[in-house]
């Protein structure tokens, strides 16, 4: 199973996976951790992150960035409408209102869905992560703001499905950087101790998040959390883009904003200037050569002046800072610690506004870029059965307050009710009580629309559907359960209908199944369960979880609020049956199965179409390569392997081949290059094979005389009687000298040839004959001359006496055979040569 944790962010994106050594963020195959959140359209396939981003300027109409911003946003959303003057890429209305992006793709026009999009992102790091795991991944968790309403939510779920991702929470991006922060710390006070309380500031490319968390020791709560969606390095980069162009256009006549392409380079710089200003407060150049018309462009800037043309931006700071403090009601002195992440919380006036409001030094003891994917990839491990992770219960929370609103059939009028208030715990599931006659229905909304950086505060419709009376005609009990989910997503997730059945020896059912005139058209909350942490956090689809806390709050009826029930009677109890309601869910922006399957079509379809042109390309370097190569080595280390004749028509035939490259080889199919390389080969290998002989022939054929001379050894030293090798037999003997002169009257006679053969001719004997003659020679006689020599045994007599001498360093009582008064061995048998014997 993997266990992979995603940060998919505005600018750039982090690939974090748990290993046995730990958390570790993995590098693309640029050899870079960071993945720009580009995707480039091409003719004939998709370029996605660095390789986009070096298309930005080259195919800048066609390669899109930014678009986190756009899910679950309707085209006619403002934002939207706002944000279409400043982007170089077109956006277009999609069939379902939703915002699409339109580019030129396999020479068509197209247009991709935000989710397409993002699906492409993913499907990218997907691949990254597969690379460094070396295993396919499926299971993985993926970083939101923290702001993101439920459309943007469910949005980002459909992109993940269509790249084959298997998301087991979507997670708030500073709940994840305090999973990152609190796992580790082993000093954390014990659950029944006063909390530690960490503000976590994360400063990002395009918001600025901001958190309050309470640490106990295996547990992390989220206190309250604020944001300004309008405030993060982006708006910093576009500070220093108008200052540029107005003096550009007084400077130079220059109309920037006129010319996309100019304006992307400008954005490029303005970027790094920013981030050069962070470390240097002197005066800083921006160059650009050939910016506009063959125009080059020089300007200045230094950090004082950046920061009064950002004063505005600056202003902003505190707002998030003072809001997240009273939503907690917290002081400052209760602050443990300020930890700040996020691309641009390097800015140094930014790190100061924030140090100055807490009046404390800013902790930076997480890696400012990285800290989110790690945190990502911890909760995946956490839900993972693969790794044993220290346990740690997390509690985030709703980010807006949820209400919902019926029709009352009574007064023919809407009701309506807050079911989640604002920073109420989740993941959370509440089951209401309503009575009714008939199908109703439900409609959930954000209650306060001013806090939204979304412009519609609706969720979604839920159709509560098959509700009948009971069989004495009177409103039925029909208990609802809402949850708002481990993704942050609320849903109506069941709904049951109470049904009374006929009780025995003729007792009538009890009065609280029946409501009071009127009471039908209201409604009472059951009871607030909130699962154990263990099982919301190991939860994928709630259907499991839905069950167990519905069992939960009908059972336990004793936090139920009476306000709305008639006065009860006690009487006999009646027996009741809990009847599976179906709901039929209109949601807002949600993507249509019909819809979603055909995404996830197209996206393999453009996966096998990249596939297949990264062959064809890499079939077309292959011939490049080669010309490149055999053109260089004819006339270098090749050139006296081939004759004159021959190498004067290759060289031809190799430019010929260079030139159809860029002519009308520019553009062909896979297999045409994979013949065009063959014919190639066919001429140039016999060459190359030529030169290779003559680099390793040498070095075979001196191995084989070193065998030869070895064994010739052996049996001069037989013949010499030599006591070493007595042991051998003669016919053995005999039979390694033949192989012998067989094998140096074959190598003779192989070099003599050879040396009569020049370098441009095909050699007459090959490395590898030479080197089977030199295994066939160490198969016939290795094991001949490495016979080992028999063991001698002793004579009966000095083993006798070996018996009786000492044993093991002592000298026993039969020791003393020579001379017993002094206790002196035999001298006859102390001064025995006993060659083959070990005596101790």
């Amino acid at each position: 199973m993997s266990v992979v944790g995603f940060d998919v962010g505005f600018q750039s994106c982090y690939v974090a996976v748990a290993r046995a050594g730990g958390i570790e963020t993995v590098a693309n195959e640029y050899s870079d951790r960071c993945t720009p959140s580009f995707v480039s359209f091409g003719p004939r396939n998709r370029s996605i992150g660095a390789a986009a981003k070096s298309q930005v300027v080259t195919n800048c109409k066609n390669t899109v960035q930014g678009f986190k911003r756009l899910h679950g946003r309707a085209f006619s959303d403002p934002y939207v409408q706002s944000a279409k003057s400043s982007l170089v890429y077109d956006l277009a209305q999609m069939p379902t209102g939703t915002t699409g992006i339109k580019v030129m793709y396999m020479e068509e026009e197209k247009v991709f869905s935000i989710e397409q999009v993002t699906a492409m992102l993913l499907t990218k790091l997907k691949e990254t992560a597969e690379a460094a795991l070396k295993k396919p991944v499926a299971d993985c968790v993926i970083s939101v703001p923290s702001f993101y309403t439920d459309a943007e939510r469910r949005s980002v779920m459909d992109a993940a499905q269509i790249a084959g991702l298997n998301c087991l929470r979507l997670m708030n991006d500073t709940t994840a950087v305090a999973l990152a922060y609190g796992i580790y710390k082993q000093d954390l006070p014990a659950p029944e101790e006063k909390p530690r309380t960490v503000v976590f500031v994360d400063v990002g490319h395009a918001s600025y998040q901001v958190s309050a968390c309470a640490f106990n020791k295996g547990k992390l709560k989220v206190l309250g959390s604020a944001f300004d969606h309008e405030l993060g390095g982006k708006d910093f980069d576009e500070v220093l883009v108008s200052y540029f162009c107005e003096e550009f256009g007084q400077k130079y006549k220059l109309d920037v904003r006129s010319k996309p392409r100019a304006l992307v380079r400008l954005y490029q710089e303005c970027e790094k200037l920013k981030k050069l200003m962070s470390a240097n407060s002197s005066d800083l150049p921006l160059n650009i050569e050939c910016f506009m018309n063959d125009i080059d462009v020089t300007g200045t800037l230094n950090r004082a002046k950046f920061e009064e043309l950002s004063a505005g931006l600056l202003a902003k700071v505190e707002g998030p800072l003072r809001s997240v403090m009273e939503q907690t009601k917290l002081k400052k002195e209760d602050i443990y610690a300020v930890e700040i992440i996020g691309g641009a919380s390097r800015i140094p006036a930014i790190k100061e506004r924030i140090s100055k409001f807490f009046g404390k030094e800013l902790s930076t003891t997480l890696n400012a870029d990285e800290a989110v994917a790690r945190g990502c990839a911890l909760q995946c491990a956490i839900l993972s059965p693969a790794f044993k992770v220290r346990e740690f219960f997390i509690t985030d929370v709703v980010p807006y307050p949820i209400s919902l609103k019926w029709t009352s059939v009574a007064d023919e009028g809407i009701s309506d009710c807050e079911v989640f208030q604002k920073n109420h715990a989740a993941p959370f599931s509440k089951v209401l009580t309503f009575y009714r006659r008939e199908p109703f229905t439900l409609e959930a909304y954000y209650n306060n629309p001013k806090e939204l950086p979304y412009p519609n505060p609706n969720i979604g419709q839920f159709n509560i559907q098959k509700v009948v009376p009971q069989p004495s005609g009177e409103s039925s009990k029909v208990k609802v359960k809402v949850r708002v989910n481990v993704h942050g997503v609320f849903s109506v997730s069941s709904a049951s209908l109470v049904e009374v059945l006929k009780s025995a020896e003729g007792e009538e059912p009890m009065e609280t199944e029946t409501p009071a005139k009127g009471d039908e058209n209201k409604m009472q909350v059951d009871q607030e369960v909130q699962k154990a942490q263990a099982d919301d956090q190991k939860e994928n689809a709630d259907k499991k979880s839905d069950t167990e806390d519905m069992e939960t709050s009908t059972e336990d009826k004793q936090g139920e609020k009476k306000n709305d029930q008639p006065p009860q009677a006690k009487k006999a109890k009646v027996k009741t049956k809990s009847v599976e309601l179906p709901i039929e869910n209109s949601l807002h922006w949600q993507l249509a199965n019909d819809m979603l399957n055909l995404f996830v079509e197209n996206e393999g379809k453009m996966i096998m179409q990249d596939k297949l042109e990264k062959e064809r390309n890499d079939a077309k370097n292959c011939v490049e390569e080669y010309v490149y190569e055999m053109r260089d080595k004819l006339h270098g280390v090749l050139e006296n392997f081939v004759n004159e004749t021959n190498r004067d028509s290759f060289s031809i035939k190799l430019e010929d081949t260079e030139n159809w490259l860029y002519e009308e080889g520019e553009d062909q199919q896979k297999q045409v290059y994979v013949d065009k390389l063959a014919e190639l080969k066919k001429l140039g290998e016999p060459i190359l094979s030529r030169y290779i002989e003559a680099e390793e022939r040498p070095k075979a054929f001196e191995e084989l005389g070193r065998q030869i001379q070895l064994y010739m050894k052996v049996v001069v030293a037989y013949k010499a009687k030599d006591e070493l090798y007595d042991h051998l037999e003669e016919l053995e003997v005999m039979k390694v000298e033949k192989q012998v002169n067989e094998a140096m009257t074959w190598m003779n006679n192989k070099m003599n040839l050879q040396s009569k053969q020049i370098l441009s001719q095909d050699p007459v004997v090959r490395t590898q004959e030479i080197q089977a003659k030199t295994k066939e020679l160490y198969s016939a006689c290795n094991h001949i001359v490495t016979k080992p020599k028999p063991k001698v045994e002793p004579p009966k007599e000095e083993k006798a006496a070996e018996q009786n001498g000492p044993v093991n360093g002592q000298e026993g009582p039969e020791a003393h055979v020579g001379n017993p008064e002094k206790g002196q061995a035999s001298p006859e048998i102390t001064d025995a040569k006993l060659p083959e014997m070990d005596i101790d």
